[in-house]
């Protein structure tokens, strides 16, 4: 059967797509271009045309991953609720508990950022970016009295080494923690940022 025709844009998402899965089955050291290449039934000589190199493919890929990730968590934050609503829903999508998924693929990002300034670059953005997010929904809160918080952006970034850590330890430590303990932990962690109890949290619809 004849491959339907796409535009640059739609080839490079595809191409993005591909490597994103085969990072997170292959990881970033072992996935090779003739890797996204096989899946998608394509010459290595197309994904280079778009990607000139396996590492601005890789980086490229961490970016639309990021920018993903991003656009839910603007989606769950811009809901017309409550900051306390969007802000544990938010939290609870990004835990390791979750919905959010790459998690793997994250871990093995930030492991070669450490060594590829592109991806450093798009970790770090990413990173920056999600705490602002959070530190904002917070700041709204207290203006409106929901709770109590005298640092957003501390307990923004409390909040997120938290759930990284936890990442860490359900995906690479298989038992170090029960998923419902994390869930707990994590709950916890929020309502005493806010100075909330936490059963007033769990009272919360999303």
């Amino acid at each position: 059967m004849a491959r339907v025709r796409l535009s640059v844009a739609e080839r490079r998402e595809e191409l993005l797509r591909a490597a994103i899965e085969q990072i997170e089955a292959r990881g970033v050291a072992a996935v090779r271009i003739a890797d996204v290449a096989a899946a998608l039934g394509v010459s290595n000589a197309l994904v280079l045309y778009h990607f000139s190199t396996k590492e601005k493919l890789v980086a490229s890929a961490f970016a639309y991953a990021a920018e993903d990730d991003l656009r839910h968590l603007r989606k769950l934050l811009g809901r017309r609720t409550t900051a306390l609503r969007r802000l544990r829903s938010a939290v609870r999508w990004y835990a390791p508990t979750g919905q959010a998924k790459g998690w793997r693929l994250w871990i093995e990002g930030w492991a070669v950022s450490l060594r590829e300034p592109a991806l450093r670059k798009v970790a770090r953005d990413l990173d920056r970016q999600w705490k602002a997010a959070l530190a904002e929904v917070i700041a709204e809160g207290v203006a409106a009295g929901e709770f109590h918080c005298p640092d957003p952006s501390g307990t923004a970034l409390r909040l997120t080494a938290l759930l990284d850590g936890l990442a860490v330890q359900l995906t690479s430590y298989d038992g170090a923690v029960s998923r419902p303990r994390a869930r707990e932990w994590v709950d916890e962690a929020l309502a005493r940022e806010l100075g909330l109890e936490t059963r007033t949290l769990n009272a919360e619809r999303l």
